[in-house]
C-alpha cells in the first residue's frame, strides 16, 4: 500500500539529499505491500476501481489515497462527524445552517494538512516530466534502480488513465 511521507529526509538515496529548512513542503510515496489492514487495502484497491471507471469523465484523481490516510491518521485529532447540512430548493438557509457547514469545511481543510503546514495534492507535473524522465533512466541504465516495480505499475496506471 501507497503512504504519504512528508518532511523526511530519508529514503533510498538520503545521502544524496540536502535541505536548507528541514525539507518542509516536501512529500514523498513510498509502498509498503504489507502495510495497512485488509479493509483498509480492500479500500484503496475501491477507489482505484472507481477511479479507472470513471477515468473519462473525471481526470483529476481526486487525491483520494491522500485524503484516505489524512483521514485515518487525524480522526482523534479533529471530530469529523459533523453531518452535511442538506437545505431543499425553497428553504431558508438560517446562520446556523451556514456555521454549520462553515464548521464542517474548517475541520476538514485543517485536517488534510501535514504535519509541516503545507497542504499536500496531485500535480499533473508528472504528465509533462514522465516521459523525458523515463527515457533518461532508460538510457543510463539506471530505470530499474530508481523505480521499483509498484512504481513502475503506478506510472503506467498513472499514465494510462490520464491519456
Amino acid at each position: 500500500m501507497w503512504k504519504l511521507k512528508v518532511a523526511d529526509g530519508g529514503g533510498p538515496f538520503s545521502e544524496y539529499l540536502y535541505s536548507t529548512n528541514n525539507f518542509v513542503g516536501r512529500q514523498i510515496w513510498e509502498f509498503d505491500p504489507e502495510a495497512g489492514t485488509q479493509e483498509e487495502r480492500a479500500e484503496v484497491e475501491n477507489a482505484r476501481q472507481e477511479f479507472h471507471k470513471n477515468r473519462f469523465k473525471v481526470k483529476a484523481c481526486g487525491d483520494v489515497l491522500l485524503r484516505l490516510q489524512m483521514l485515518k491518521e487525524k480522526k482523534d485529532k479533529f471530530d469529523l462527524s459533523i453531518p452535511p447540512v442538506k437545505l431543499g430548493e425553497n428553504e431558508i438557509v438560517t446562520n446556523e445552517a451556514i456555521t454549520t457547514t462553515l464548521r464542517r469545511g474548517v475541520r476538514f481543510v485543517s485536517a488534510m494538512q501535514t504535519s509541516d503546514g503545507h497542504w499536500a495534492a496531485e500535480i499533473g507535473g508528472p504528465l509533462f516530466f514522465m516521459p523525458p524522465l523515463v527515457f533518461a533512466l532508460y538510457i543510463t541504465g539506471m530505470l530499474d534502480t530508481l523505480f521499483s516495480q509498484e512504481h513502475k505499475k503506478e506510472i503506467l496506471r498513472y499514465m494510462y488513465c490520464h491519456q
